[in-house]
Protein backbone atom coordinates (compact mmCIF):
# COMPACT_ATOMS: atom_id res chain seq x y z
CA UNK A 1 0.00 0.00 0.00
CA UNK A 2 1.17 3.56 -0.61
CA UNK A 3 1.91 5.86 2.36
CA UNK A 4 2.42 9.67 2.79
CA UNK A 5 5.70 10.82 3.41
CA UNK A 6 6.79 10.37 7.04
CA UNK A 7 6.75 13.93 8.77
CA UNK A 8 10.55 14.56 10.43
CA UNK A 9 11.80 13.17 13.59
CA UNK A 10 11.56 16.27 15.91
CA UNK A 11 8.04 16.52 14.57
CA UNK A 12 7.38 13.12 15.53
CA UNK A 13 9.36 14.45 19.11
CA UNK A 14 6.82 17.35 19.26
CA UNK A 15 3.84 15.18 19.06
CA UNK A 16 4.99 12.55 21.44
CA UNK A 17 4.34 15.26 24.11
CA UNK A 18 1.35 14.72 25.07
CA UNK A 19 -0.82 11.57 26.49
CA UNK A 20 0.24 8.24 24.71
CA UNK A 21 -2.90 6.60 24.56
CA UNK A 22 -2.43 2.44 24.81
CA UNK A 23 -5.79 0.96 23.46
CA UNK A 24 -7.08 -2.37 24.61
CA UNK A 25 -8.15 -5.07 21.89
CA UNK A 26 -11.25 -6.47 22.03
CA UNK A 27 -12.43 -9.73 21.60
CA UNK A 28 -15.23 -11.10 20.32
CA UNK A 29 -17.66 -14.16 21.87
CA UNK A 30 -15.14 -16.65 20.13
CA UNK A 31 -12.16 -14.83 21.66
CA UNK A 32 -10.85 -13.75 18.84
CA UNK A 33 -9.84 -9.62 17.46
CA UNK A 34 -13.03 -7.89 17.70
CA UNK A 35 -12.13 -5.67 14.47
CA UNK A 36 -15.49 -3.20 14.54
CA UNK A 37 -15.76 -2.89 18.39
CA UNK A 38 -10.90 -2.64 17.95
CA UNK A 39 -12.00 0.30 15.28
CA UNK A 40 -14.54 2.31 17.22
CA UNK A 41 -12.23 2.35 19.75
CA UNK A 42 -9.24 3.91 18.05
CA UNK A 43 -12.01 6.50 16.63
CA UNK A 44 -13.39 7.34 20.32
CA UNK A 45 -9.52 8.03 21.38
CA UNK A 46 -9.52 10.62 18.31
CA UNK A 47 -12.42 11.90 18.53
CA UNK A 48 -11.99 12.66 22.17
CA UNK A 49 -8.83 14.68 21.72
CA UNK A 50 -5.74 11.81 21.46
CA UNK A 51 -3.07 12.96 19.72
CA UNK A 52 -0.65 9.54 19.44
CA UNK A 53 -2.20 6.25 19.67
CA UNK A 54 0.13 3.13 20.60
CA UNK A 55 -1.59 -0.52 19.37
CA UNK A 56 -0.01 -3.84 20.65
CA UNK A 57 1.51 -1.90 23.86
CA UNK A 58 1.17 -3.90 27.22
CA UNK A 59 -2.27 -2.62 27.74
CA UNK A 60 -3.73 -4.57 24.55
CA UNK A 61 -1.87 -7.53 25.74
CA UNK A 62 0.61 -7.30 23.24
CA UNK A 63 2.03 -10.88 24.73
CA UNK A 64 -1.43 -12.37 24.48
CA UNK A 65 -1.23 -11.87 20.52
CA UNK A 66 0.19 -13.94 17.80
CA UNK A 67 1.99 -12.55 14.98
CA UNK A 68 -0.98 -11.93 12.74
CA UNK A 69 -3.08 -10.88 15.25
CA UNK A 70 -0.10 -7.83 16.38
CA UNK A 71 -0.14 -7.22 12.52
CA UNK A 72 -3.85 -7.32 12.36
CA UNK A 73 -4.24 -4.64 15.21
CA UNK A 74 -1.99 -2.55 13.74
CA UNK A 75 -3.74 -2.40 10.37
CA UNK A 76 -6.58 -1.66 12.16
CA UNK A 77 -5.68 1.50 14.09
CA UNK A 78 -3.71 2.68 10.84
CA UNK A 79 -7.28 2.73 9.06
CA UNK A 80 -9.34 3.97 12.17
CA UNK A 81 -6.98 6.87 13.08
CA UNK A 82 -6.85 8.08 8.51
CA UNK A 83 -4.22 10.17 9.25
CA UNK A 84 -5.77 12.38 12.44
CA UNK A 85 -3.02 11.38 15.03
CA UNK A 86 0.10 9.92 15.39
CA UNK A 87 0.24 5.97 15.40
CA UNK A 88 3.20 4.31 17.17
CA UNK A 89 3.60 0.52 16.49
CA UNK A 90 4.48 -1.83 19.75
CA UNK A 91 7.18 -4.46 18.23
CA UNK A 92 9.55 -6.76 20.19
CA UNK A 93 10.20 -10.29 21.04
CA UNK A 94 13.39 -12.30 19.17
CA UNK A 95 15.06 -9.58 17.23
CA UNK A 96 14.02 -11.00 13.64
CA UNK A 97 10.31 -11.08 14.88
CA UNK A 98 10.66 -7.60 15.59
CA UNK A 99 12.25 -6.38 12.99
CA UNK A 100 9.46 -8.50 10.82
CA UNK A 101 6.64 -6.23 12.36
CA UNK A 102 8.98 -3.32 12.31
CA UNK A 103 8.88 -3.73 8.29
CA UNK A 104 5.10 -4.24 8.00
CA UNK A 105 4.65 -1.20 10.72
CA UNK A 106 6.41 1.05 8.02
CA UNK A 107 4.60 -0.54 5.35
CA UNK A 108 0.99 0.07 6.81
CA UNK A 109 1.79 3.54 7.41
CA UNK A 110 3.23 4.03 11.24
CA UNK A 111 4.70 6.77 12.34
CA UNK A 112 6.82 5.11 14.67
CA UNK A 113 7.57 2.43 17.26
CA UNK A 114 7.70 1.50 20.35
CA UNK A 115 10.40 -1.40 21.26
CA UNK A 116 9.31 -3.52 24.08
CA UNK A 117 11.58 -4.43 26.95
CA UNK A 118 13.40 -7.94 25.63
CA UNK A 119 11.67 -9.96 27.40
CA UNK A 120 15.14 -12.84 28.30
CA UNK A 121 16.18 -14.21 31.71
CA UNK A 122 19.82 -12.71 30.23
CA UNK A 123 20.28 -9.09 29.82
CA UNK A 124 23.64 -7.52 29.13
CA UNK A 125 24.20 -3.80 28.75
CA UNK A 126 26.36 -4.13 25.36
CA UNK A 127 23.40 -7.09 24.01
CA UNK A 128 20.33 -4.30 25.23
CA UNK A 129 22.15 -2.05 23.18
CA UNK A 130 22.80 -4.28 20.58
CA UNK A 131 19.10 -5.57 20.50
CA UNK A 132 17.72 -2.53 20.04
CA UNK A 133 20.09 -0.72 17.41
CA UNK A 134 19.36 -3.63 15.21
CA UNK A 135 15.98 -3.36 14.81
CA UNK A 136 16.00 0.37 14.43
CA UNK A 137 18.56 0.04 11.40
CA UNK A 138 16.19 -2.23 10.13
CA UNK A 139 13.55 0.76 9.63
CA UNK A 140 15.88 4.15 9.28
CA UNK A 141 12.80 5.85 8.24
CA UNK A 142 10.67 5.39 11.26
CA UNK A 143 11.20 6.93 14.83
CA UNK A 144 11.86 4.15 17.70
CA UNK A 145 10.48 4.66 21.36
CA UNK A 146 12.78 2.60 23.67
CA UNK A 147 10.01 0.98 26.46
CA UNK A 148 12.49 0.79 29.70
CA UNK A 149 11.35 -1.10 32.78
CA UNK A 150 14.85 -2.16 34.30
CA UNK A 151 16.42 -0.10 36.25
CA UNK A 152 19.46 -1.16 35.43
CA UNK A 153 19.72 0.76 32.07
CA UNK A 154 21.72 3.58 32.05
CA UNK A 155 22.14 6.98 30.38
CA UNK A 156 25.10 5.66 28.96
CA UNK A 157 23.58 3.01 27.58
CA UNK A 158 20.72 5.10 25.96
CA UNK A 159 23.20 7.99 24.90
CA UNK A 160 25.43 4.82 22.68
CA UNK A 161 22.15 3.62 21.03
CA UNK A 162 21.21 7.16 20.61
CA UNK A 163 24.89 6.88 18.78
CA UNK A 164 24.90 4.31 16.92
CA UNK A 165 20.73 4.72 15.90
CA UNK A 166 19.98 7.88 15.01
CA UNK A 167 15.88 7.27 14.99
CA UNK A 168 16.24 6.71 18.47
CA UNK A 169 14.01 9.58 19.36
CA UNK A 170 11.87 8.99 22.66
CA UNK A 171 12.43 6.85 26.04
CA UNK A 172 9.05 5.34 27.89
CA UNK A 173 10.46 4.94 31.22
CA UNK A 174 8.57 2.83 33.42
CA UNK A 175 10.93 2.02 36.23
CA UNK A 176 8.93 3.36 39.58
CA UNK A 177 11.47 5.77 40.97
CA UNK A 178 11.55 9.17 39.35
CA UNK A 179 14.71 9.81 40.74
CA UNK A 180 16.33 7.47 39.33
CA UNK A 181 14.73 8.87 36.07
CA UNK A 182 15.74 11.83 36.64
CA UNK A 183 19.39 10.70 36.79
CA UNK A 184 19.44 8.60 33.48
CA UNK A 185 17.81 11.56 31.45
CA UNK A 186 20.29 13.91 32.25
CA UNK A 187 23.15 11.08 31.59
CA UNK A 188 21.85 10.29 28.23
CA UNK A 189 20.69 13.64 27.25
CA UNK A 190 17.43 15.47 28.60
CA UNK A 191 16.97 17.35 25.22
CA UNK A 192 18.11 14.56 22.94
CA UNK A 193 14.98 12.67 23.85
CA UNK A 194 11.38 12.83 24.38
CA UNK A 195 11.06 11.23 28.11
CA UNK A 196 7.38 9.51 28.03
CA UNK A 197 6.22 8.97 32.04
CA UNK A 198 5.85 4.85 31.40
CA UNK A 199 3.88 4.38 34.01
CA UNK A 200 0.72 5.99 33.38
CA UNK A 201 -1.39 8.75 35.28
CA UNK A 202 -0.12 8.43 38.98
CA UNK A 203 3.33 8.88 38.02
CA UNK A 204 3.05 11.84 36.05
CA UNK A 205 3.48 14.63 38.30
CA UNK A 206 6.49 13.22 39.75
CA UNK A 207 8.08 12.42 36.32
CA UNK A 208 7.26 15.82 34.84
CA UNK A 209 8.29 17.60 37.71
CA UNK A 210 11.84 15.90 36.93
CA UNK A 211 11.42 15.93 32.95
CA UNK A 212 8.77 14.22 31.01
CA UNK A 213 6.56 15.72 28.61
CA UNK A 214 4.31 13.15 28.23
CA UNK A 215 2.85 10.15 29.67
CA UNK A 216 1.32 7.13 28.42
CA UNK A 217 -2.28 5.63 29.72
CA UNK A 218 -4.73 2.69 29.66
CA UNK A 219 -7.53 4.60 31.31
CA UNK A 220 -7.88 7.17 28.45
CA UNK A 221 -9.57 4.49 26.91
CA UNK A 222 -12.19 4.67 29.36
CA UNK A 223 -12.04 8.53 29.73
CA UNK A 224 -9.64 10.72 28.00
CA UNK A 225 -11.33 14.18 28.74
CA UNK A 226 -9.33 13.30 32.39
CA UNK A 227 -6.20 11.66 30.61
CA UNK A 228 -6.50 15.37 28.43
CA UNK A 229 -6.98 17.59 31.46
CA UNK A 230 -4.00 15.66 33.48
CA UNK A 231 -1.82 16.98 30.76
CA UNK A 232 -3.01 20.24 30.19
CA UNK A 233 -2.24 20.97 33.93
CA UNK A 234 1.56 19.32 33.82
CA UNK A 235 2.06 21.16 30.66
CA UNK A 236 1.25 24.34 32.02
CA UNK A 237 3.13 23.31 35.62
CA UNK A 238 -0.05 23.89 37.54
CA UNK A 239 0.68 20.92 40.16
CA UNK A 240 -2.14 21.88 42.08
CA UNK A 241 -4.82 20.95 39.59
CA UNK A 242 -2.48 18.45 37.93
CA UNK A 243 -2.92 16.37 42.07
CA UNK A 244 -6.70 16.95 42.08
CA UNK A 245 -7.01 14.93 38.74
CA UNK A 246 -5.12 12.64 40.42
CA UNK A 247 -7.07 12.37 43.08
CA UNK A 248 -10.02 11.10 41.10
CA UNK A 249 -8.39 8.51 39.08
CA UNK A 250 -6.22 7.49 41.98
CA UNK A 251 -8.86 4.84 42.66
CA UNK A 252 -9.02 3.09 39.29
CA UNK A 253 -5.46 3.01 38.79
CA UNK A 254 -4.89 1.60 41.99
CA UNK A 255 -7.30 -1.64 41.06
CA UNK A 256 -5.30 -1.45 37.87
CA UNK A 257 -2.45 -1.85 39.86
CA UNK A 258 -3.43 -4.26 42.51
CA UNK A 259 -2.02 -7.31 42.75
CA UNK A 260 1.53 -6.96 41.32
CA UNK A 261 -1.00 -4.93 38.12
CA UNK A 262 -2.02 -8.46 37.62
CA UNK A 263 -5.72 -6.25 37.04
CA UNK A 264 -4.08 -3.87 34.53
CA UNK A 265 -6.11 -4.85 31.56
CA UNK A 266 -8.86 -6.19 33.02
CA UNK A 267 -10.13 -3.31 34.81
CA UNK A 268 -9.83 -0.75 31.51
CA UNK A 269 -11.69 -3.74 29.91
CA UNK A 270 -14.47 -4.10 32.13
CA UNK A 271 -14.72 -0.25 32.40
CA UNK A 272 -15.49 -0.32 28.73
CA UNK A 273 -17.40 -3.33 28.89
CA UNK A 274 -20.08 -1.31 31.42
CA UNK A 275 -20.13 1.33 28.83
CA UNK A 276 -21.06 -0.61 26.06
CA UNK A 277 -17.67 -0.22 24.19
CA UNK A 278 -16.36 -4.19 23.95
CA UNK A 279 -16.34 -6.95 26.02
CA UNK A 280 -14.61 -7.66 29.06
CA UNK A 281 -12.85 -10.87 28.58
CA UNK A 282 -9.15 -11.07 28.56
CA UNK A 283 -6.41 -13.78 27.95
CA UNK A 284 -4.74 -16.06 30.30
CA UNK A 285 -2.37 -15.00 31.95
CA UNK A 286 -4.73 -11.74 32.93
CA UNK A 287 -8.10 -12.89 34.60
CA UNK A 288 -11.72 -11.53 34.59
CA UNK A 289 -12.76 -9.48 37.70
CA UNK A 290 -14.76 -10.27 40.90
CA UNK A 291 -18.34 -9.21 41.22
CA UNK A 292 -16.67 -6.73 44.25
CA UNK A 293 -14.21 -5.13 41.35
CA UNK A 294 -16.85 -4.88 38.65
CA UNK A 295 -19.02 -3.05 41.49
CA UNK A 296 -16.46 -0.69 42.07
CA UNK A 297 -15.42 -0.26 38.63
CA UNK A 298 -19.20 0.99 38.27
CA UNK A 299 -19.48 3.34 41.22
CA UNK A 300 -16.36 5.25 39.59
CA UNK A 301 -18.03 5.24 36.15
CA UNK A 302 -20.94 6.75 37.78
CA UNK A 303 -18.56 9.55 39.79
CA UNK A 304 -16.85 10.27 36.68
CA UNK A 305 -20.62 11.02 34.96
CA UNK A 306 -20.07 8.09 32.53
CA UNK A 307 -23.12 6.16 33.16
Amino acid sequence: MSVAPLPSFDQRKRRLSGVVAIPVTPFDVHGAVEPEAYAKLVDRLITGGVDVVTPNGNTGEFYALDEAEARHCLELTVRAAAGRATVVAGVGHDVSTAIRAARHARETGADLLMIHQPVHPYVSADGWVEYHRAIAAAVPELGVVLYVRDARITGEQLARLGDAAPNVIGVKYAVADPVRFASVARDAGIERFVWIAGLAELSAPGYFAVGATGFTSGLVNVAPELSLEMFRTLRDGDFGAAMAVWERIRPFEELRAADGNANNVSVVKEALAQLGSCRPDVRPPSRALTTGEREKIAGLLRNWGLV
